[in-house]
């Protein structure tokens, strides 16, 4: 547990600097506009450098996560209680595994109205492409090599690379332990999205969240575990089996400022699995037009 417990305070700091990434934008676009210019050139490289690092920081504190959310998930799932007694028996589990929640819907949040981080990940990549050709090596290679820095490509391509992580994390638990039903996975899953929805909608608790921080909270894992569910469910979130009541999700996160609101029904948009299937009824389809 402590290894999740040491995930979730850096999670904070992993935040806070994502919230100030300001990106080399200015020293790039110089650089690119006047490429004879060896000192603009030199500029935007040592601006872009110490970004990588960080950039790759948290790269790697998504690798962490994968790990955390993993020993969670046998955790909340093992036989013989059913995942609700599991919910019930091990509180202080199910709200880690709400705060990892929460932590990763928030990063990618911040992820997706930053577009530095994408481009001055590629101008990082094109420059270092560029030296080796003409067989330069740089330091910064010893730190981020060309193996990392595909992975971190591929990593930051993502809409939401965090969710994207844990997605793939609980898709590769639900099939490294084929004994264990894929119910485990699933009801623990959708018993989360109950409460949260239950909670949002319903007045007499609504009215004991005391801060707009704890609505988000609130909001953040319910979608979280939405896109979990739709990714390791056979038919997904979506379906009329589904034992998420979708419609009603939606619905409630419809009732919010739509700034507050943006970042998490795009998550439903482009995160998920399952949205554009046949079989998701048109109303749904509409409420996330």
């Amino acid at each position: 547990w402590n290894q999740i417990s040491a995930v979730l305070q850096d999670s904070e700091s992993m935040l806070a600097d994502l919230q100030a990434y300001k990106g080399a934008g200015q020293e790039i676009r110089d650089a690119i506009q006047n490429p004879n210019d060896i000192q603009l050139q030199e500029k935007a490289w040592n601006s872009v450098c110490p970004l990588v690092v960080r950039l790759k920081r948290f790269y790697e504190f998504s690798l962490r996560l994968e790990k955390a959310l993993q020993s969670l998930l046998e955790s909340l799932t093992c036989p013989p209680y059913t995942p609700t007694q599991h919910l019930e028996r091990e509180q202080a589990l199910a709200k880690e595994f709400a705060e990892i929640l929460h932590f990763t819907l928030r990063f990618d949040e911040l992820k997706m109205r930053n577009p530095a981080i994408q481009n001055d990940f590629s101008y990082y990549r094109r420059t270092i492409s560029r030296n080796r050709i003409n067989n330069m090596h740089l330091d910064i290679e010893n730190e981020v090599n060309n193996e990392m820095a595909n992975r971190m490509s591929l990593f930051y391509a993502e809409a939401t690379p965090m969710l994207k992580t844990l997605s793939n994390a609980t898709t590769h638990f639900v099939s490294e332990n084929k004994t264990l039903p894929i119910e485990n996975t699933t009801d623990c899953l959708s018993t989360m999205a109950s409460v949260c929805k239950v909670m949002l909608e319903t007045p007499e608790y609504r009215s004991r969240f005391t801060s707009e921080e704890t609505l988000m909270f609130c909001m953040r894992v319910m979608v979280g575990v939405i896109i979990l569910y739709d990714h390791v469910h056979p038919v997904g979130a979506f379906s009329k089996t589904s034992k998420i009541d979708m419609k009603g999700c939606i619905k409630v996160l419809k009732e919010q400022p739509p700034d507050s609101v943006e970042g998490l029904l795009n998550a439903l948009r482009f995160t998920t699995k399952h949205l554009n299937d046949e079989s998701t009824s048109k109303q749904i389809r509409a409420m996330l037009q």
